[in-house]
């Protein structure tokens, strides 16, 4: 059994439940993933329990993901969705998903939506503010490059908010995307109520070494800190790069290399701190 650690970025999808669009027909990926399958995963890689994070914009899936979080006590929470741009729907979405207790934090696929200025928008703005009222953490992922440079100006607006930038933004590997990716988190560290997700680092013909990813991991540690990083599986979307695993040992092996203090806080005292879930064995 390794280190005390939460996966805070933990997929399932029922193809039987909802559309998820954006998945790739003829893939690996186009399958139903089930509870049983991703506990599996993390035994073997000796991880006690994960958050479950959104995987379609829609109430079918965030109530999918509520039922499965009711009967698996290893999902310490959910990470939903609401209709962030229609406040007065949103409103309504959130009280009924309080009654839920594995609530945790919302998100919207910013990257499949097709309004570039989606984060700026009043009534999403309007609708994020009740997150912060709430005590909801909000995770925006693969932002860049359309929507990383939003982040800060959010951040600065709703200094209440607690700000997930899922997968490190998911950086470019070269320059000089990289050195414009690297400014731009730079901005959007700066902001105090940031956090971000040691996840998703994977790139589709590119490898996933602990060479390939340490650039971003010492970047992100550089901005962030570890008080405010945390890890993230992001299964099943690894399965095309070695499955679950592969993409721990390259991860872990990095975070491991931090001191003991640093590594609690990205393996679990963040998580514990920004979505509320208890920490492994307590």
């Amino acid at each position: 059994m390794g280190p005390p650690t939460v996966d805070t970025h933990l997929h399932l999808w029922d193809l039987t439940v909802s559309e998820y669009a954006w998945l790739p027909q003829g893939t690996p990926l186009h399958a139903t993933f089930t509870a049983d399958a991703a506990r599996a995963e993390l035994t073997a890689a000796g991880i006690s329990s994960a958050i479950l994070v959104q995987a379609e914009d829609s109430e079918a899936d965030t109530e999918f993901l509520l039922a499965q979080a009711s009967a698996h006590d290893w999902i310490t929470g959910v990470v939903g969705w609401v209709r962030l741009d229609d406040p007065g729907t949103a409103s309504r979405q959130l009280e009924k998903w309080s009654e839920h207790p594995a609530l945790h934090g919302i998100r919207h696929l910013v990257h499949d939506d097709p309004r570039d200025d989606f984060l700026a928008l009043p009534a999403v703005r309007r609708s994020l503010g009740l997150l912060a009222e709430r005590g909801l953490p909000f995770d925006v992922p693969d932002a860049w490059p359309r929507h990383l440079g939003s982040i800060a100006g959010l951040a600065a607006a709703l200094p209440e908010l607690t700000i997930v930038v899922d997968h490190l933004g998911k950086p470019p590997r070269a320059e000089p995307g990289f050195g414009s990716w690297r400014d731009t988190m730079r901005e959007v560290a700066a902001r105090p109520n940031t956090v971000a997700k040691v996840s998703g680092l994977q790139v589709p013909g590119e490898p996933l070494t602990v060479e390939a990813l340490r650039p971003a991991l010492d970047t992100a540690l550089e901005l962030f800190g570890p008080r405010r990083l945390m890890y993230g599986g992001d299964w099943p979307m690894t399965v095309p790069f070695g499955g679950y695993q592969a993409s721990w040992r390259v991860l872990s092996d990095l975070i491991g290399e931090l001191s003991p203090d640093e590594r609690a806080s990205v393996l679990h005292g963040t998580a514990s701190a920004v979505y509320g879930v208890p920490e492994p064995g307590r």
